[in-house]
């Protein structure tokens, strides 16, 4: 009896099963915890978090600055970056890095996609946010890596091996999306604004477009070795940001800056002599050289990177700036004013140095736990005296250098890769002992090196980062 309760009991729960609609079943069976689909508004509050803390101020800040000498590395992967030990060729170390931003450029393309032909056609200010980033986490990509996979990534399940598209031809299309970005903000819209879900500016499309006008100064002057346009420059500079409450910064308590949360977990950062003594030839009255940096039984201990110095935690001085609420910079106000300063020293204009001084100050001030007043910088500026030529130019460089103390780095090694290209490479002093094994840039990530034999191809064995520079930076790719 019991055998045929169960059967009937089967055959009743396969009855029911059967009666049930397709509608019904998809019903039960959809994961309201992992939606397939979801408004642009919402995707791109995850797209703005990930572009400030997984692609601009992780892995490859941390690499940059130690390439570019902002900071040392002591310990454990950052040491062998630091010593040139194997780590800048190998595709695992920046495997993080290149795919955050490949996911990144894959969900914005869904976002453009949405508001141009699909179901949020005329979601005009999504549209042109979410070209703008997809040129900043592009630019990022191809300023590190060179030639990449562009045009034909991203589609999953259709090309699963990516050819790779040369810089030059990126960096056109780096600038069309800034341009039309700009020209979708201005236009009239049907729906709400980004609001909250805008956690960079609010939802204000009038400083996302100060933002992409930003960029467009910054990618202009990146390009001056291939074709200069300083007075471009200028132009884009003059739309952008007019002071540090403009600038495209992430600013959110519960996403800590990346540097802090490295340097507390790792302690693998510190204080490189090379920059240090930077700091100290700007003489006592750079009030920043005294506060910028820890102490150690009163005295800053600098990794002396002109040598292979000892690998330790806790053994060196780092940075005192350093803290979890300080802003995650993608574009910041001091960098504007420094490459409106450079453009105008280049073109031979008077006012350059007012603009350098303008810099300098903006650099001091800029919002941090650890801030510096206003009468510190005009003292400081006052001790700099009248510079033009080729001395203006030097300081020019070495105070934008500075101001990208402690996680700008990857501005830092952009600049340091486009000055040499330009004949320009005395301007910013290195000092690392293998000259010849200073990383032109980034190897291409591991999980392409293993699975698309384009990227496998021009990998080879991950030397050429030290043999061949960037397009923009006078290579081939």
């Amino acid at each position: 009896m019991k055998n045929i309760k169960i059967a009937i009991t089967a055959l009743v729960t396969l009855f029911l099963f059967q009666s049930c609609s397709e509608d019904k079943m998809d019903e039960i069976n959809k994961n309201v915890n992992n939606p397939t689909d979801m408004a642009s508004r919402l995707i791109i509050t995850d797209v703005m978090v990930n572009s400030a803390f997984a692609v601009t101020g992780s892995d490859a800040s941390f690499y940059a600055g130690i390439y570019s000498e902002l900071n040392a590395g002591n310990h454990n992967q950052m040491y062998n970056a630091q010593v040139r030990r194997s780590e800048p060729q190998l595709s695992s170390t920046y495997n993080n890095g290149w795919n955050n931003s490949y996911e990144q450029l894959k969900t914005l393309r869904i976002i453009i996609d949405k508001c141009t032909a699909g179901e949020e056609k005329g979601n005009y200010q999504t549209l042109g946010i979410a070209q703008i980033l997809l040129a900043y986490n592009l630019a990022v990509l191809t300023d590190l890596f060179g030639d990449v996979p562009y045009e034909e990534a991203g589609k999953s399940g259709i090309i699963f091996q990516p050819k790779v598209d040369k810089q030059e031809a990126i960096y056109q299309d780096i600038f069309a999306k800034l341009n039309e970005g700009i020209a979708n903000l201005k236009k009239t819209t049907t729906y709400s604004s980004l609001g909250n879900q805008d956690l960079i500016y609010g939802g204000n499309s009038a400083k996302w477009i100060k933002a992409a006008n930003g960029l467009l100064a910054r990618y202009t002057m990146r390009l001056s070795f291939r074709k200069a346009d300083y007075q471009g420059a200028i132009n884009y500079v003059n739309a952008s940001f007019a002071s540090a409450d403009d600038e495209l910064k992430f600013v959110n308590a519960g996403v800590p800056n990346p540097y802090a949360r490295f340097q507390l977990d790792r302690g693998a950062v510190c204080v490189s002599k090379s920059f240090y003594n930077t700091m100290v030839s700007n003489g006592p009255t750079d009030a920043r050289t005294n506060a910028f940096f820890t102490k150690i039984g009163g005295a800053v201990v600098a990794f002396d990177n002109s040598k292979e110095d000892l690998e330790g935690q806790g053994i060196y001085s780092i940075s005192a700036l350093m803290s979890e609420k300080n802003p995650i910079y993608l574009l910041s106000y001091h960098e504007l004013l420094f490459l409106k300063a450079e453009a105008e020293a280049r073109l031979g204009l008077s006012q350059a140095q007012i603009t350098m001084n303008a810099a300098i100050k903006a650099s001091y001030t800029k919002k941090q736990v650890v801030t510096f007043t206003e009468v510190q910088a005009d003292a400081y500026i006052a001790s700099i005296g009248t510079l033009t030529g080729d001395a203006l130019l030097k300081k020019i460089m070495l105070e934008k250098h500075i101001s990208f103390y402690e996680n700008e780095g990857i501005e830092s090694y952009n600049d340091i890769r486009r000055l040499r290209a330009m004949g320009n490479g005395n301007l910013i002093p290195m000092v690392n002992p293998k000259p010849n094994l200073f990383p032109l840039r980034f190897a291409y990530g591991q999980s392409d090196v293993a699975s698309n034999s384009n990227i496998k191809d021009l990998y080879g064995d991950g030397s050429y980062v030290y043999k061949e520079n960037v397009w923009w930076a006078g290579g081939t790719r």
